[in-house]
C-alpha cells in the first residue's frame, strides 16, 4: 500500500489560548480529572498485611532479646558482687581475732582515749568501708542461720541471746562468722528473772 492509499489520521487541535476569541473572556482552567479510587489490587494487600505479620513477628523478638540481655546483665552484676564479697571476705576472715582483741580492750576501758584508740577506730572504719558489719547483740533473736548456740537454758518458747561470747560478722551478705552465743528460751510477753508473766491477773484481796 502507498501512502497515498493510506487513511489520513485525524488532527486534533487543542487551543491553549486564555482568552477565548469568541467572547473575549478569560478561560478558567479545567479541573483536573480525579484519580480513579478504589479498594487496592489484591496482591498489594494482601503484600501489606504480610509485611505487618513479619514486622510485629521482629518486633517481639527484639523485645525478647532486650529482656533477656538484662536479666543477663543483672545476673551477671550480681555473681560479680558475690565474688567480690567472697574475695574481700577471705581477706578479711584473717583480721577477725584483730576485731577481737579490739573488743576486749573496748570492754576493759583501754580505748576509751589515746593513740591506741585512734588506731582501733582506723582499722574498724576501714573494714567497715569493705562492708563488713557486726552482728549478735544480747536481747536479738536467735537465728540458726547467724548464730551458734553454745548454751541453752530456759523453758519458754521465744529463743533470744543471752550471753554472747563472740560477735558474728558479715561481709555484704555474706556470712564470714556465726556469733558465739548462749541462747535463753522465755516467755513472750513475760519479764522478770523467773518470766513472771507481767500480764497475769493477780488474786483479789478479801
Amino acid at each position: 500500500m502507498s501512502d497515498a492509499d493510506r487513511p489520513e489520521e485525524p488532527i486534533t487541535v487543542t487551543d491553549k489560548r486564555r482568552i477565548d476569541p469568541d467572547t473575549g473572556q478569560v478561560r478558567e482552567n479545567p479541573s483536573p480529572e480525579p484519580a480513579p479510587s478504589g479498594p487496592a489490587p489484591e496482591g498489594v494487600a494482601g503484600e501489606t498485611a504480610e509485611e505487618a505479620g513479619k514486622a510485629a513477628e521482629l518486633l517481639a523478638d527484639l523485645q525478647r532479646v532486650q529482656a533477656d540481655f538484662a536479666n543477663y546483665r543483672k545476673r551477671t552484676l550480681r555473681d560479680q558482687q558475690v565474688i567480690a564479697d567472697r574475695a574481700k571476705a577471705t581477706v578479711i576472715t584473717q583480721l577477725l581475732p584483730v576485731l577481737d582483741d579490739l573488743e576486749r580492750a573496748r570492754s576493759h576501758g583501754d580505748l576509751e582515749s589515746g593513740p591506741f584508740k585512734a588506731v582501733a577506730d582506723k582499722i574498724v572504719a576501714t573494714l567497715e568501708g569493705l562492708g563488713l558489719s557486726g552482728f549478735g547483740d544480747e536481747g536479738d533473736e536467735f537465728d540458726p542461720e547467724l548464730h551458734e548456740a553454745v548454751q541453752h537454758e530456759g523453758e519458754g518458747t521465744h529463743p533470744v541471746l543471752g550471753t554472747v561470747m563472740r560477735r558474728g560478722y558479715k561481709v555484704g551478705e555474706l556470712v564470714v562468722r556465726h556469733a558465739m552465743v548462749g541462747v535463753v528460751d522465755t516467755v513472750p510477753g513475760a519479764s522478770g528473772p523467773g518470766n513472771t508473766d507481767s500480764g497475769a491477773q493477780q488474786p483479789s484481796e478479801s
